[in-house]
């Protein structure tokens, strides 16, 4: 008979996620406070952790079986976490591709594998279609507008692989392509607002990383007036919790809210 973890703690939004979505939300055990997806697991489950820091008393209170971590960032927690016994798997999806391997794993360590694996052919099909209609988007436009997305507004911080991927999906181009393959956010600072004017954007996305965005301050960038997006009133906001976090919202979410960007522009 398969020994499958019976409480597990959740260190990132997208394990959670992926939990619910497979029916196997009863063995968690804890959650991230950051915690975004799905909504309700904020309300039913212990909050035992922030996302880069930890105490590790409060994890190891709800006597995990194991804990689910996410890159680098929580590498010091998951540390902790083997040195005290506990058993830790960790992630590190950076891409489209990377989060539907995440899917697949997750199920396969619950038990859940034909589960994860309809999950995930679900998520191609909205991966098909999207790029369905990135494809007629660009058709009607006559080309794939230059999107400029900021993580970040103190320093600029551009767009992680995902969501370059998804912008391209969705039929754009990504002005800053070529930082996105970084997966640490200070590979991806850019040098000053000044970096931007030359690239021209024909959007311009704003999703900084756990707080609103202000677009007043974008538009008051010395030199920004002069910026197709900015000219052309295309500056936007998409939810940062519905994007930055690899996992099945980014892709049922946040493509589509992308999406939604490129469409305004006709």
């Amino acid at each position: 008979m398969p020994r499958l973890p019976c409480r597990i703690v959740c260190l990132s939004t997208e394990t959670v996620e992926v939990l619910y979505l497979l029916g196997e939300a009863a063995r968690i055990a804890g959650i991230s406070g950051f915690t975004t997806h799905p909504p309700q697991a904020r309300k039913e489950k212990p909050k035992v952790s922030g996302f880069s820091s930890a105490k590790i008393d409060r994890i190891l209170a709800v006597e995990p079986d194991l804990v689910l971590a996410f890159s680098d960032l929580q590498g010091e927690i998951a540390r902790d976490l083997v040195r005290a016994g506990v058993a830790v798997h960790v992630f590190n999806q950076r891409s489209v591709d990377g989060i539907l391997a995440m899917v697949e794993t997750v199920g396969r360590l619950v038990g859940a594998e034909a589960r994860a694996l309809a999950l995930v052919a679900g998520l191609e099909a909205d991966i098909a279609a999207a790029r369905a209609a990135g494809e007629a988007r660009i058709a009607r436009l006559g080309r794939r507008p230059r999107v400029y997305f900021e993580e970040w507004n103190d320093p600029l911080i551009s767009g992680i692989r995902w969501v370059s991927e998804l912008i391209h999906l969705a039929g754009g181009e990504d002005c800053f392509a070529e930082l996105a393959v970084h997966a640490g956010a200070k590979a991806r600072i850019l040098s000053g607002p000044e970096a931007v004017i030359p690239r021209a954007p024909e959007v311009i996305v704003g999703s900084w990383c756990g707080k609103h965005f202000q677009p007043a301050q974008v538009l008051a960038r010395p030199g920004w007036d002069a910026l197709p997006a900015v000219r052309d009133g295309h500056v936007y906001e998409v939810k940062s919790a519905i994007l930055l976090a690899p996992g099945v919202a980014a892709i049922r979410e946040g493509l589509p809210a992308l999406a939604a960007c490129l469409d305004r522009l006709g």
